[in-house]
This record gives structure tokens, sequence and C-alpha cells, in this order.
């Protein structure tokens, strides 16, 4: 099966995960697609195919050197993201496509003026929607990849390289990929997800992140006798909010700039609930954000009493920084295979976690390599079928480069 045709039959599968559910994977619908793969894998040929009960599957590419060399490996999740429909995608390639505003369906357009993406792929086959739905490049089109590149190293005898080790997850648009991942099984010195953006994309640094719930308690009274009585919850949930910097929010940062972001609001006079996440590329930043958002509570506590609002936060990653610093050699190798491949490299911080930030800090060095989607998430996601074969052409080449490591 050629590259192409294996991503979008991909895309027919509907993954989407739930932040609703405890259940391990989020949906059942995942683990219809990860028996389909594991099939396909053992089709394919690869050794060690297996699947746990958590639909978490590892398989292995025999090395085909004497040479002692590491054991490395390629992830990548198979879930797609609850911010929109995965269900019943209609995949259609554009050839050579112009440069101009792309029609999905009647009346829903990709204007270039909104999503200037676009014209960086001018001359290229690209992958979109209907309109309805979003692609699944994010990270389908990573696992086509890794399994397009296993197969040419299957295929290629001459490509020496150590045995290479290949894993697909649930539940990474959760921020669940990782937990249930098994370091230990994997087996690897280090790996790399692919499940970045466009070409050239190499990332290794993320966001410190956290998650923190305010719950502010009221009290409800008849607005006719509430003078000196009432307390009320809506209201002081939004001086909380009001607390925090405009400047420090999303929409007002980029970069390394950290910020707060308000989730959600379960509010009525009574009680009120506010989630936010935290996110900060600095480590004292990050903490320097917690003890702001305490700051806050206790301040609120001063003016309306003590147990009027209380704060739960709770660390959800790291900065893989802290762990890839120490092990450069990893970025090394995919510097030098981009540059053999021809792809210009695109070192940047990631505004955001990947399951390699979590794997990183247990013990499995894991940075991020472009897959090739673009506008994730949503209806106007796309992927340049040039750009994945480069991202396999990337893969087989830090194979080989890795299979001379010791030499």
């Amino acid at each position: 099966m050629e590259l192409t045709e294996r991503f979008i039959n991909y895309t027919k599968f509907d993954t989407q995960s739930s932040e609703d559910s405890d259940s391990v994977p989020s949906t059942a619908k995942q683990m219809e697609f990860a028996k389909y793969l594991k099939q396909e894998l053992e089709d394919e040929g690869l050794c060690d195919v297996e699947m746990d009960e958590m639909g978490y599957i590892y398989a292995t590419l025999k090395g085909n050197t004497k040479k002692k060399t590491p054991a490395i490996g390629f992830i990548s999740h198979y879930d797609t993201s609850p911010d929109a429909s995965g269900k019943d995608i209609k995949a259609r390639i554009i050839r050579n496509y112009d440069g101009k505003d792309v029609e999905l369906s009647p009346g829903i357009v990709s204007y270039t003026s909104k999503f200037p993406e676009l014209k960086e792929h001018i001359g290229e086959d690209i992958i979109v929607t209907d309109g309805t739905t979003l692609l699944g490049a994010d990270d389908k089109a990573g696992i086509a990849e890794i399994v397009q590149a296993m197969c040419i190293l299957r295929d290629n005898d001459e490509i020496k390289h150590g045995d290479i080790r290949i894993a697909f997850n649930p539940d990474e648009e959760i921020g669940m990929g990782a937990h249930h991942f098994d370091v230990d099984k994997f087996g690897c010195d280090w790996a790399y997800t692919m499940d970045g953006g466009d070409l050239g994309n190499l990332e290794y640094e993320n966001f410190n992140a956290a998650g923190a719930k305010v719950c502010i308690k009221g009290v409800s009274v008849h607005t006719g006798y509430a003078k000196g009585k009432m307390v009320n919850a809506n209201r002081l949930a939004c001086e909380f909010n009001s607390m925090i910097p405009e400047t420090d929010i999303p929409e007002s940062t980029e970069g390394y700039q950290g910020f707060y972001h308000l989730l959600n609001i379960d509010s009525r006079t009574e009680s009120a609930k506010l989630s936010y996440i935290i996110r900060d590329h600095e480590r004292e930043k990050f903490e320097d954000r917690k003890d702001f958002m305490e700051d806050c509570v206790k301040k609120m506590n001063e003016k309306y009493g003590e147990g009027t609002v209380s704060i739960e936060i709770h660390d959800q990653y790291y900065n893989m920084k802290e762990k890839i610093d120490p092990n450069m050699h990893v970025i090394d190798i995919v510097l030098r295979a981009m540059q053999e491949s021809g792809v210009p490299p695109k070192v940047e911080p990631i505004r955001g976690g990947t399951d390699g930030a979590q794997l990183s800090f247990r013990g499995l060095p894991c940075p991020n390599i472009f897959a090739g989607g673009v506008n994730f998430h949503g209806p106007h996601e796309f992927v340049s079928i040039q750009v994945m074969e480069k991202a396999v052409e990337v893969i087989t080449k830090i194979c080989e480069i890795t299979g001379t490591y010791n030499d």
C-alpha cells in the first residue's frame, strides 16, 4: 500500500477521544481502529506485534546489521480531537494546488486570507476535508509515515539499521496518551513522536503545564432581603477572573510567552467553579504563575471571608528541554537526517505539549518531528502529500544514521 492510500484509509475510522470518559481508551471506537492497525502491522511482517487491553500497540522492525546500535523508537497517537467531528470523514486530494481559495463544499471555503499556510504548498498535492469534519492528519499522518518507513526499510536491505520499535496510542488529544505507555516494554534508548506540524518542524521545548480548579462558596438569599446576607458566587467568579492580567491570556501571547486560560465557568448564586490551565516555558515563571493564582485566592478570602474561595492546582507535564539538553545527540541526528533529505529545519517551541514531554520525564528522551498536518482540530485541516513523503524520508534517514551511531 502506498502512503496516500494508507493515510486516507486510516481517516475512514472515527477515533475521536472524549474528555468526559474515565475508560481507557476514552472511547470504544478507538479500539476498532487499534485492532485494524495491529492486524496491518502483522500483515506487513513486523515482529513482536502486540496490543494491550488499553489499546496501546507495540511492534518491532528487526535490525539488519551486526553492529551494536542504540534501539530507537517512533510514536504516534491514533485518536482525533474532541474539538471537531471525526465521523464520516470525506478526504479529497487537490492535485497541483494553485494557491487559490479552496471550496470544501458549497458555502464552506478555506480562504487563503484566513489560512495563509495554504500558499506555502502551491504546486503540491494537498488532502482536504469536505468542511464538515476534521481530517485526522493529527496524527494519522504520523502513523502512516511510520508504517510506510518501516515497509521501505523492510524492502531495502542495503539500508543498514538496528532494531526499530514503533508504538501507537490512544487519548493523546485529551492529555492521557502517555499515562499508560509502557516505557520498559518499549525498550528504547530514545524515541521520536511524529506529531508535529508542517515541513521541517522540530520541537524539543514545550510548556510546563498545570490545571487549576477554583471553587467559590456563595450564599443564596431572596433578592428582596439580600442586603448584608447574599454572597453572589456569579459576581465573585467574574471578579476573580478580572484579576488575571489581560496581557497573560492566549489571545495576547505568542512564542515563549506563558498564559492563564479560563476553560469554563459553572456558576450560580450559591456556588461557582472556574477551570484554568496555566502554561509557561520557564520553570521559575511557571512556579510564579501558580503562586499568583494562590495569591488571588488569598486576596478574595481577605475581602469576603476565609473559605469563600479555594483552589486546587495540579501539574500536568513539564518542559522536555530539561531532559533533551543532556541528550542533544538525539536532536543532532534529526538535523542531519533533515539535511540529507533536503528539508530545512524549523526548530520552534511548542505552545502546548506532546506525549513526548511526559515520556521524556519518564526516562525516554522524545522530541517531536513534523508529520505534515496544518490547521489541526477543525474542518480546514489539510496535509500535503509531498510533506508526508518527506517525513517518511526523514524517518528512514534517522534509522540509517543511527545504524552507524557507534562507528
